[in-house]
């Protein structure tokens, strides 16, 4: 069984950054809602964007019958349960009451 990494023994390098106040401000008031620091913020913010811009750019390739099995579940109508009934009924959340 593997080891595990403690925090002590990760090697941390440093990142710097210059931004305008009101952007300081800003992380730092949303830092503070989530319960973090401005590092963990803007880390783990900086991260999911990574992410995602590389994920936007990520091209999956399958064969021919693959892709033909995707898309006939896709063109497949949901099957009724508990759940779809009952999100299907509940009002979108940006709805004006």
């Amino acid at each position: 069984m593997a080891t595990p990494i403690t925090e002590t023994q990760v090697k941390r390098e440093s990142l710097n950054l210059r931004v305008p106040p009101e952007a300081r401000d800003l992380i730092d008031q949303a830092a503070r809602v989530l319960g973090k620091n401005r590092t963990e913020f803007i880390l783990e913010a900086s991260c999911r964007a990574a992410e995602d811009a590389l994920l936007d750019r990520a091209l999956l390739r399958v064969d021919d019958d693959a892709f033909a099995a995707f898309q006939a579940r896709l063109d497949q109508p949901a099957a009724p349960n508990d759940r779809l009934r009952k999100t299907m009924q509940a009002a979108a959340p940006w709805a004006l009451e």
